[in-house]
C-alpha cells in the first residue's frame, strides 16, 4: 500500500515523539513492503514563530490532499492565556479540525496489563477496563462566538450544537457500540444546559434505531467521578466538546500516564491521527518524552487502512517495550531509557532484528543500534 502522510511535529515534545511514530512506520514499510510518504509542515507555535500564523495555508494545502495526518503536539507557555493575543498556537489545530471536517475524537481506554501497577487507581479498579471515548470536535464552546466588553470585565463563551452535529457522531458511537458490548453512556449537564438537552432528544431518538444497544445517562460531574472509581461500567461514552477533552484527560489516569493514550480524529474523508497528551514544554529536548502514544497514534493509522496485521505487530512492539521495562520516566521513575531508545526498540522490534537482547540487560548500553 502507498500512503501520502502530513507530519505536523509541532511544539515541545511534538517533534521527539513524531520521530518515534515514524520511525515505526517505516519499520512496517520495510517488513510488509508498504510506501510511506512522509511530507512535514508547520502547526502551532513554530508556525507563528516562521509564519506568523498557527496554520499556515501551505500546511493546510498539504493536509487536504494527502491520505492521512499525523500530529505530534501544540502550545508554547510563551503565548500563555494573554487576552490580548491575537493568535495562540491552539488556534492552528482548531481551525485544522475545521478546515478538514474532523467532527469526531475517538480516544480508546484500556491499559496494558504490564502497566496496572503504574495506575494511581488500584489494581481491581483498572483491571478489566476497555472503554472508548466518543468526542464531538467541531462545535460547542470552542467553536460558538465569544465576546468581551470594552471594558473587558465581561466575558462569554456560546455554547451551540446543531441536529446534525449531534446525530452524525451519535450514529458512530452506536454502531461502535454494537461491534463492543452494547452499551452507549451519554456524558452532558441536561439539568442547566439548553445544549444538553438537545443532545439527550437527538441520542433519545437515534437510539431507537439500535435497539440492542443500551443508553445510559451521566452528568458531566458525576462522569468525572464515576471514571476513576468505576470504568469498568463502561463500553462507549459520547459527549461533547468540552466534557470530552476534560473527561478523556481525567481517564489517562486508568492508564498510568497520559503519554500511553493514542486518538484518531475522523471527518467525512478526512482523518488525523495524534497522542492525546500536550507538547510538555519542560521536558523539551530531554529525551524522557513517552513515545507510545504517538506510536499506537501509528497502529491506530493502520488499522484504519485495513492495515490489522501491521497494526497489531506496532502494537505487540509496545506491549514488548513494557515486559522489558523499556520504558521513559514517566512509567519507570528508574528508567536507564529515553524517547529515541524506547522508539528504537519498538521499531527494532517490527523489524525482527536480534538486539532486543541488549534492551533486557541490567548493563544495557543506551543507543546500541539505530535505525532511520
Amino acid at each position: 500500500m502507498n500512503l501520502k502522510i502530513a507530519v505536523l511535529p509541532g511544539d515541545g515534545i511534538g517533534p521527539e515523539v513524531i520521530l518515534q511514530a515514524k520511525k515505526a512506520l517505516y519499520a512496517v514499510g520495510v517488513v510488509y513492503e508498504h510506501d510511506f510518504l512522509f511530507e512535514e509542515a508547520l502547526i502551532g507555535a513554530i508556525a507563528i514563530d516562521k509564519t506568523g500564523s498557527a496554520l499556515p495555508e501551505q500546511t493546510l494545502n498539504l493536509c487536504l490532499n494527502t491520505d492521512a495526518v499525523l500530529l505530534g503536539a501544540i502550545g508554547d507557555p510563551k503565548y500563555g492565556t494573554d487576552a490580548a493575543a491575537n493568535v495562540r498556537p491552539e488556534d492552528g489545530l482548531l481551525k485544522l479540525r475545521k478546515e478538514l471536517g474532523l467532527f469526531i475524537n475517538i480516544r480508546p481506554l484500556k491499559p496494558f496489563k504490564g502497566l496496572l501497577n503504574v495506575s494511581p487507581l488500584k489494581r481491581e479498579i483498572v483491571e478489566g477496563v476497555d472503554f472508548v471515548i466518543y468526542r464531538e470536535l467541531t462545535a460547542g464552546i470552542y467553536f460558538g462566538e465569544k465576546k468581551l466588553n470594552e471594558a473587558e470585565t465581561v466575558a462569554s463563551d456560546l455554547c451551540e450544537y446543531t441536529e446534525e452535529e449531534i446525530s452524525r457522531i451519535t450514529h458512530l458511537a452506536f454502531q461502535s457500540a454494537q461491534r463492543r458490548r452494547k452499551k452507549v453512556t451519554l456524558v452532558d449537564m441536561a439539568n442547566v444546559l439548553e445544549s444538553s438537552r438537545l443532545w439527550r432528544k437527538v441520542v433519545k431518538k437515534i437510539s431507537l434505531e439500535y435497539s440492542d444497544v443500551e443508553l445510559d445517562f451521566l452528568f458531566a460531574n458525576n462522569a468525572a467521578k464515576q471514571i476513576v472509581r468505576n470504568p469498568k461500567q463502561f463500553d462507549v461514552v459520547l459527549t461533547g466538546n468540552l466534557f470530552g477533552d476534560i473527561l478523556s484527560d481525567e481517564a489517562s489516569v486508568i492508564t498510568g500516564s497520559i503519554g500511553v493514550l493514542p486518538s484518531v480524529s475522523l471527518g467525512e474523508n478526512k482523518v488525523l491521527f495524534e497522542p492525546v497528551h500536550g507538547s510538555y514544554p519542560h521536558a523539551k529536548g530531554r529525551n524522557i518524552a513517552n513515545p507510545f502514544a504517538s506510536i499506537l497514534s501509528v497502529a491506530m493509522l493502520l488499522d484504519h487502512f485495513g492495515l490489522k496485521k501491521e497494526a497489531r505487530k506496532v502494537l505487540a512492539g509496545v506491549e514488548k517495550a513494557i515486559e522489558y521495562n523499556v520504558v521513559t520516566i514517566d512509567l519507570n521513575p528508574d528508567s536507564k531509557f529515553g524517547t529515541n531508545e524506547v522508539g528504537e526498540f519498538v521499531s527494532n522490534f517490527i523489524l525482527n532484528k536480534d538486539d532486543l537482547m541488549y534492551f533486557n540487560n541490567d548493563n544495557v548500553h543506551l543507543g546500541q543500534s539505530t535505525i532511520v
